[in-house]
């Protein structure tokens, strides 16, 4: 997607809208590093200044975030991503599992009973996917592959506002999937019987799943929290 020049009248809520359009469309993607100052003030067709108060205003918004000697980054794909991530800073890990479970379970849930053809095969896909990250032994490409299988159940639920809130908790999911994985020396936690459950439309059973995931995990941490006080 390319940057058109921006006409005058209020030009620096559009250069924040062509910005915010860059990340919502994951042309600029998360994590990755945005175009100097310099570049987008002539892609724009706009002074510096105009340029510095919208990536400011974005940053402000948690969209984006400047390093100092480095650089402009994207943080967040939306405000409701941006606000959330700066709460869930300041979260116990404890409570960001809780949330998630809420999540989880109701997705799985809900999924038993939505779910279409392609979405058993994506989930399914999902699923191979986390178990050869595991087998690779690549904790990064884990966390990735573990967090794509909830994705793919959360899809599966049709419900617009639970996939939009689930993509914006992914980022403090994947810093509770990493801790899960230390709090629990490791140790794997099947999810086939979560994908079996929704495969078969059963509501129980991928609700039980689901929730039994997440406490194995919860009761994991709890446990590391109080050998660690």
């Amino acid at each position: 997607m390319s940057l058109r020049t921006a006409h005058r009248a209020s030009l620096v809520d559009q250069v924040i809208d062509q910005l915010k359009e860059q990340i919502t469309s994951n042309s600029w993607q998360m994590n990755a590093k945005i175009p100097t100052e310099t570049v987008l003030a002539e892609q724009l067709g706009v002074g510096r200044n105009t340029v510095r108060e919208a990536v400011r205003a974005l940053t402000h918004a948690g969209l984006l975030e400047c390093r100092q000697g480095d650089g402009t980054y994207v943080r967040a794909t939306s405000e409701l991503s941006g606000a959330m991530l700066r709460r869930l800073r300041a979260a116990e890990q404890l409570e960001i599992l809780e949330v998630r479970r809420a999540l989880e379970v109701e997705a799985a849930r809900l999924a038993a009973t939505r779910r279409t053809d392609e979405d058993i095969a994506l989930i399914e896909e999902a699923l191979a996917a986390r178990e050869r990250a595991w087998e690779l032994g690549e904790p990064d490409g884990f966390v990735e592959a573990d967090l794509a299988f909830h994705m793919a159940v959360v899809h599966a639920t049709h419900n617009r506002v639970l996939v939009d809130l689930y993509e914006d908790f992914s980022a403090a999911l994947r810093a509770s999937i990493k801790a899960a994985g230390t709090s629990i020396d490791s140790s794997y936690i099947p999810h086939d019987a979560i994908a079996r459950a929704i495969a078969a439309g059963d509501v129980t059973a991928a609700e039980r799943a689901g929730h039994a995931c997440m406490e194995h995990i919860l009761i994991a941490l709890t446990d590391s929290q109080e050998v660690s006080a």
